[in-house]
């Protein structure tokens, strides 16, 4: 089965022409950097907890500069990008996300740490509205979906390949110094960017575009997408929150340094398969139906998770991954049947900076938190807050279209 995945895509290659398979490439390889840049954080914060003395709240305030910079950072990128050009921004942005990394190897301090993850954010602000606005200038119609769910995934590689990288370095040399070759990476890529990206012309007619709003035969009401932003909003912070958490409680269990980096590969991994997984389960028992069991999954995972010994919690995180990012493609996939086809892209752009900004935020107050009760009750918290996405859910249903359940890009 493999192998005739494998000469499907081989075969759909080989109808790109030279242009197109270069944009996909790029914006592929950029994708998995940068996310594997943005998770590879969570393998560090132990070590900089023993470092530097920090406290959960501090914790968290690292993670959230840098999701909060990627975040707050994106509609400004995109619009040097029409300045500049998507290959000098893109490329920036790269070696800005690498020097991030470089310089958080040679901090001596919270302060400086602080400003390093400031800078690595900046630059990993530019790729998800640059990257992906490429492929979709590359590529038309059915295509369009295609490559953009192959760009989607490259992601979803990054985030588990990147942080077992490191935890591999980890096992022959200190941690200041793979940082240093992690970041060089993004010095390299952006090199290998800037000389490869197809150079678009600003004013080149954009492809021809079909749309399905026929299927749509009344405007959504009003109350529905924020009723979705809500639902995504707080997925999102759940989905941060256990993240912070979960390498201290697995240390709490006697896991080793390398034992938690498995265990944030798992977790991704996990995640990877749960966005394809949500594809055929949405397309069965709808958006809603799918957010239900999703949600209520990861509750119940997370809170059986605190009990369990080790090697049990190692075996349930892969579905916890499954349960955290299947919610997400769907809830993502929903947004262009809750607004009127003119505000479909606004509506992505908000719904997007809407849901990295909680998961910005939602690190230092779940960290004040875990400082004031413990750990595991803030774990039981996450759990808790996630619950309330089905009530939502439920209000949703009578605004989605009738026999709307495929909605994952």
């Amino acid at each position: 089965m493999r192998g005739l995945h494998w000469e499907n895509f081989a075969a759909l290659t080989r109808q790109f022409s030279p242009d197109q398979r270069r944009a996909a490439s790029i914006a592929g390889v950029t994708h998995a950097l940068h996310d594997g840049y943005t998770d590879l954080i969570y393998i560090m914060l132990p070590l900089w907890q023993a470092e530097f003395g920090l406290d959960y709240a501090a914790l968290g305030v690292l993670r959230g500069v840098f999701v909060g910079a990627m975040a707050s950072l994106q509609i400004p990128s995109s619009l040097v990008s029409e300045r500049l050009g998507v290959p000098l921004v893109l490329a920036l942005g790269t070696a800005l996300a690498g020097l991030g990394y470089c310089l958080a190897g040679v901090s001596s301090g919270f302060a400086m740490l602080l400003a390093a993850l400031f800078i690595g954010g900046l630059g990993a602000s530019t790729q998800h509205p640059i990257a992906s606005a490429l492929v979709a200038r590359a590529f038309a119609g059915p295509r369009s979906l295609q490559a953009l769910g192959t760009y989607n995934f490259a992601g979803d590689i990054g985030k588990m390949t990147v942080p077992a990288v490191l935890s591999l370095m980890l096992l022959t040399m200190a941690w200041r110094p793979a940082l240093a070759v992690l970041g060089s990476l993004g010095f390299v890529l952006a090199a290998v960017i800037f000389v490869v990206t197809p150079r678009y012309d600003r004013d080149e007619p954009q492809p021809t575009k079909t749309t399905d709003d026929a299927a749509v035969d009344r405007p959504p009401p009003r109350f529905a997408f924020p009723l979705l932003l809500s639902i995504g909003v707080i997925d999102s912070a759940t989905r941060m929150g256990f993240l912070l958490f979960l390498p201290f409680v697995l240390t709490q269990k006697g896991a080793s340094l390398q034992t938690i980096g498995l265990a944030m590969t798992l977790v991704f991994a996990g995640g990877a398969a749960g966005k394809l997984a949500c594809a055929f389960i949405g397309a069965r028992i709808g958006a809603i139906g799918t957010v239900w069991l999703t949600e209520g999954l990861t509750a119940v995972a997370i809170l059986a998770l605190l009990p369990l010994p080790l090697q049990a919690a190692m075996v349930l995180l892969p579905v916890i991954g499954v349960a955290l990012n299947g919610t997400s493609s769907v809830l993502y996939g929903s947004v262009p049947s809750l607004v009127v086809p003119q505000w479909r892209t606004r509506a992505l752009s908000i719904f997007y900076t809407g849901t990295i900004g909680s998961g910005a935020i939602a690190p230092t107050l779940y960290g004040a938190f875990g400082d004031a009760f413990g750990v595991w009750k803030a774990l039981t918290l996450v759990a808790g807050m996630v619950l309330l996405t089905l009530p939502l859910a439920a209000l949703l249903r009578p605004a989605l279209p009738r026999g709307y359940g495929s909605a994952v890009a």
